[in-house]
């Protein structure tokens, strides 16, 4: 190993102070070591757009089987089938198709009224008070009821299901995730309501993933066994809430930072949806996915072995000068032609159009109430977890 070991570039996802900050180390990786080498927890790492956009569409050599997480695959613990975003083709392909019904275009944008008067029944309140935590008071409530109101999910109950997605992700500071030492966990939470849904559809995901009939990788026409409804309900839920969750609160700190940009918002709210993938660019939520390597592979000069993990850095690539002139700088007039927060290929985020209709309407929603604000650093964490990176809390004040 080279320059990934003798120089002072280390990148570890489970450094809490590094993580607080990871551009700086991006950018030396992106530099002196894009294909990166750690040894104290074994795996490789791609740093560089051009490299990250390669590797994920690769999905023969970068298989996604065993996890996308490195202390899921370095467990290798048995991934129950329905987990979408830890599968390959062609599995993959019939998973997702049934998943990708429930989230066309049209779906989606038929739920902007409901997404706009969730995001009211979090702000109204806050008028006038002078306070407003992103996260606390919006990017954890109105994902959480969207993703509620998809799958069917009663509203009394929508905070204990988006608690335990969320629980499932979170680490101690500097440690792996549970999964990883507990195996994954089965969606059985969601057990109660896909068997109330049987007896009462609805017009809901639930009921639409209970019914629909499909030809499995055997050739076989059938419906979803219960263990695969619990799991595809699961994925659903937690992939719904953390993430969205994550780009309100980005959206809090950056345009607080970028005054004069968010005044432009203010003033042309036409701008908000480049705003959106400008944020997503900057700011990747899922900063990193990992792979298992199936096959010896060079990069750069040099061979990762079969059996390796790599690491996709999806965050470093969105700030890859090569593709993004001036990357470290926030810029809501960017062209920002293919950043990767929602990844490419294969995997390429089936919920992308809701994240996008969320985030935008949360900022519009704002941004009508509360043109200009301060955050308060003093009084926000960021959230420990190993796989996403953004906000606990983020008090503001306007």
């Amino acid at each position: 190993m080279t320059s990934s070991t003798t120089s002072d570039v280390r990148y570890d996802p489970y450094d809490v102070k590094l993580n607080a900050d990871p551009y700086p180390m991006f950018k030396a990786l992106r530099e002196e070591a894009p294909l990166y080498y750690n040894s104290e927890h074994d795996f490789y790492a791609l740093s560089r757009h051009e490299d990250v956009t390669a590797a994920l569409n690769d999905y023969e050599t970068f298989s996604s089987s065993r996890g996308a997480i490195l202390e899921l695959i370095k467990a290798n613990i048995d991934i129950p089938p329905g987990v979408l975003i830890f599968e390959d083709p062609p599995i993959h392909d019939i998973h997702r198709k049934l998943l990708a019904r429930m989230f066309t275009p049209r779906k989606i944008f038929a739920l902007e009224p409901q997404v706009r008067e969730f995001c009211a029944a979090s702000l109204d309140p806050l008028v006038g008070t002078g306070k407003f935590d992103f996260v606390k008071d919006l990017g954890a409530q109105m994902p959480m009821k969207v993703i509620g109101m998809l799958l069917g999910i009663p509203e009394e109950d929508q905070e204990a299901i988006r608690d335990f997605a969320n629980d499932q992700m979170r680490t101690e500071e500097g440690k792996p995730m549970k999964a990883a030492e507990e195996g994954m966990v089965s969606g059985d939470i969601f057990g109660a309501y896909i068997d109330w849904r049987a007896e009462h559809p609805s017009d809901d995901i639930m009921t639409e993933l209970l019914n629909v009939e499909f030809e499995d990788e055997t050739g076989t026409v059938r419906k979803l066994s219960r263990d695969e409804l619990l799991t595809y309900v699961n994925v659903v839920s937690g992939a719904g809430n953390e993430t969205t969750t994550r780009l309100i609160g980005w959206a809090g700190k950056v345009l607080a930072e970028h005054p004069d940009q968010r005044r432009e918002l203010v003033e042309n709210p036409d701008l908000i949806p480049n705003a959106i993938e400008e944020l997503l660019r900057f700011e990747a939520p899922a900063p990193h996915v990992a792979r298992y390597v199936t096959r010896d592979v060079e990069f750069h000069g040099q061979t990762v072995p079969e059996g390796s993990v790599m690491m996709m850095l999806i965050a470093s690539a969105n700030r890859d000068d090569r593709q993004f002139p001036n990357g470290d700088a926030f810029d809501i007039h960017r062209k920002t032609k293919q950043h990767l927060t929602f990844s490419v290929g294969t995997h390429f985020c089936l919920g992308s159009a809701l994240a996008r209709l969320e985030g935008r309407i949360a900022i519009e929603e704002i941004l009508k109430r509360f043109p200009e604000w301060d955050v308060d650093l003093s009084q926000a964490s960021l959230s420990p977890t190993s796989t996403v990176r953004g906000w606990d809390t983020l008090p503001s004040t306007f």
